[in-house]
């Protein structure tokens, strides 16, 4: 029985194109992307959705006054949609510790670092990067793990490394670390899952 994704963005979605990618050439075969989510207005990631046929929806955390309310909306669209798996790709709201409890080793995230290196609170985006870079080290690369309380402190599921090379800007190995890493990996976990986890709608 095919697992049912749903994969929440916030911006350019290459990450849910690798996801896509490795669905329609048969890698990601446990499970099928039934959803994406943004958490903004014109996100490229949704027309990404939209030409590969899934169906879409906007949540942006500005337009509810409450974060109970928030919780509720994405809650609600995740079980609506019946959704056994939830896969962050390059999502920007932190998720409350009663979404994240609600789903309990249900959703994973793909850090652009090697965990415990340059995560949790702050680290995001090309802060990962500079951080990498600021610290001279040789080795960087990117984590899929489990979404827990904690921003980058759930279970590790996959990683893979990636050379920082003379001359590198944040914006180079930002690219590296997609290519080489996040776009490899995320598939990966993500048909993990699908095989593993019970499904949790009958």
């Amino acid at each position: 029985m095919l697992k049912n994704i749903a994969v929440m963005v916030s911006g350019g979605g290459t990450n849910l194109q690798a996801l896509i990618d490795a669905q329609e050439r048969g890698e990601l075969c446990s499970g099928r992307i039934a959803l994406v989510i943004s958490g903004k207005e014109g996100a490229y990631a949704l027309e990404r959705a939209k030409k590969a046929g899934i169906p879409t929806l906007v949540i942006p955390r500005k337009a509810y006054a409450a974060q109970e309310e928030f919780d509720r909306a994405i809650l609600d669209a995740w079980r609506e949609a019946r959704i056994d798996l939830v896969v962050l790709a390059g999502y920007l709201s932190i998720l409350s510790a009663h979404v994240t409890r609600a789903y309990r080793d249900r959703i994973i995230n793909v850090h652009p670092s090697l965990i415990p290196s340059f995560c949790g609170a702050g680290f995001y985006g090309l802060k990962v990067h500079e951080a990498a870079l600021d610290h001279g080290v040789k080795v960087t690369g990117a984590t899929v793990h489990i979404v827990n309380e904690v921003p980058d402190g759930g279970r590790i599921l996959l990683q893979k490394a990636v050379e920082v090379r003379d001359g590198d800007t944040p914006q180079t190995l930002q690219k590296r670390v997609m290519e080489e890493a996040e776009w490899l990996l995320l598939p990966q976990a993500a048909e993990m899952m699908c095989r593993e986890l019970p499904p949790l709608y009958e």
